[in-house]
């Protein structure tokens, strides 16, 4: 667990983040239990680093005072209930970074709207309210929301994790309050194998430790939140793996007249690996070879794309490809066989071999309970096949982190699952590969999104 005085120390690199560009910004998301004050943060952060208009700040105030909670919460029921119930996305910038902030909700039923937020987030703060806490007790217990949450962000691949421990000036001994909170929170991460960049002692409703420091409170002295968001690196791209590209949308040009390469653009986004002009490509699932002739940007400028970006691929030749197919690596050569050997030619080893069985970790969001059996669709890049519960191994317990055995997965549970496609996917592990180790499955009845799941 990286100390709280060693993440300014290990600052990231000047050459990314002084640009202050598209590139460098940090997305990241506050999540955590109800009413941690996870609007009142973000609030905090945009007024404090001068991010609202002060005709913006006189609009949020509520019997006389500034609401900053109101500067995230826009929906007529969010602003009447005080609770957060979609995700609100806030820009602000400081001198040396852009930030995207995601408000996620706290309430467990809107776990749902977590999960899209840290999907896409390069971080997570993590608040916890130390005044729902017995924050007398050395053996404390944390809020159950706060440890999903934190598993949850684990799960999905978030790069930095950050405890956020707020409202400690509510508290009669905030010191002893702050060295028990971070004793059962580092206690907590080291149990599920989480990496926590840093944890820090803020009050959202006074601004201590958010933007400016307020030195010693709590006997801390380490960098203020703002300044740890400031140096976390952004969630680095998959462009080490073979190139694998899902279809998005395929542009015809047929009227061009050069017939030396094919004559359809095929966009989207390249999901592992880099593609450039001269790469070998198979497609899937036809299995039909060849060549990529030319590579377009965003703008449509020739440019090799690595992991992460959109591009428009144009192969040497036509082949039939459609929304929902992949573009991937041609198979590597299998091994020579030795001239005295009258064995079959061994086949070519795929670079992302397929599969319709797979071991899948699933955080459940529909309101009705996952169980054997039962017929989903599954969603795999740009790709739809029927997806079959095959089995519920277990259920993870968010209080004990113990694997339990379980018939069923019941809305917002964790657990693990066993499936069976109709047809095969070029399937990853999501450690290897976030997108071609991450499906979403979609109940074919009512068209809800289901389930988040990530393939072990």
């Amino acid at each position: 667990m990286t100390t709280n005085n060693s993440i300014a120390a290990s600052a990231y690199p000047s050459s990314a983040i002084g640009q202050n560009d598209h590139i460098s910004a940090l997305k990241f998301i506050t999540c955590g239990s109800v009413d941690d004050g996870k609007s009142t943060l973000i609030g905090r952060l945009l007024v404090d680093s001068k991010a609202v208009l002060q005709d913006h700040l006189a609009g949020v105030q509520r019997g006389g005072e500034t609401d900053l909670a109101l500067l995230t919460d826009g929906l007529s029921a969010e602003r009447e209930q005080g609770i957060t119930i979609d995700v609100a996305y806030r820009y602000f910038a400081t001198e040396t970074r852009k930030f995207i902030i995601g408000d996620a909700p706290g309430h467990e039923q809107y776990t749902r709207n977590m999960v899209t937020a840290a999907s896409s987030a390069d971080a997570a703060v993590v608040l916890v309210d130390a005044t729902k806490l017995d924050w007398k007790n050395p053996e404390l217990a944390l809020l159950p929301q706060t440890r999903r949450h934190s598993l949850l962000a684990h799960l999905l691949r978030v790069h930095s994790l950050v405890f956020a421990v707020n409202k400690l000036d509510a508290v009669d001994d905030p010191a002893l309050a702050w060295k028990h909170i971070q004793g059962a929170l580092a206690a907590f991460a080291q149990a599920a194998g989480i990496a926590v960049r840093a944890t820090v002692p803020v009050s959202a409703l006074k601004g201590w430790n958010v933007v400016d420091a307020h030195a010693g409170w709590c006997g801390y002295d380490g960098p203020t939140l703002l300044q740890v968001l400031e140096v976390l690196p952004n969630t680095p791209a998959d462009t080490a793996l073979a190139p694998a590209f899902p279809v998005q949308w395929v542009e015809k040009f047929s009227s061009s007249s050069d017939t030396s390469q094919g004559r359809r653009i095929f966009w989207g986004r390249v999901a592992a690996g880099s593609f450039a002009p001269g790469t070998a490509v198979q497609i899937f699932p036809s299995g039909q070879l060849a060549t990529v002739a030319q590579v377009l940007d965003h703008a449509r400028r020739p440019k090799d794309v690595p992991a992460g970006t959109s591009a428009g691929i144009i192969l040497d030749r036509e082949v039939d490809v459609s929304r929902g197919d992949w573009i991937l690596a041609a198979p590597t050569a299998a091994a020579t066989p030795a001239e005295d050997d009258f064995g079959d030619t061994p086949a070519a080893v795929p670079a992302w071999p397929a599969s319709r069985e797979l071991n899948t970790t699933i955080a459940w969001m529909d309101d009705e309970p996952l169980v054997a059996g039962r017929v989903y669709w599954a969603l795999h890049g740009h790709r739809w096949v029927k997806a079959k519960v095959k089995a519920v191994v277990h259920k993870l317990n968010i209080n004990t982190l113990a694997e339990e055995s379980a018939t069923q997965l019941d809305p917002n549970a964790i657990g693990h699952v066993q499936l069976v496609l109709q047809e095969a996917i070029p399937a990853a592990t999501f450690s290897k590969a976030r997108v071609l180790g991450s499906l979403i499955l979609v109940d074919t009845a009512s068209h809800k999104t289901a389930g988040a799941v990530l393939i072990n």
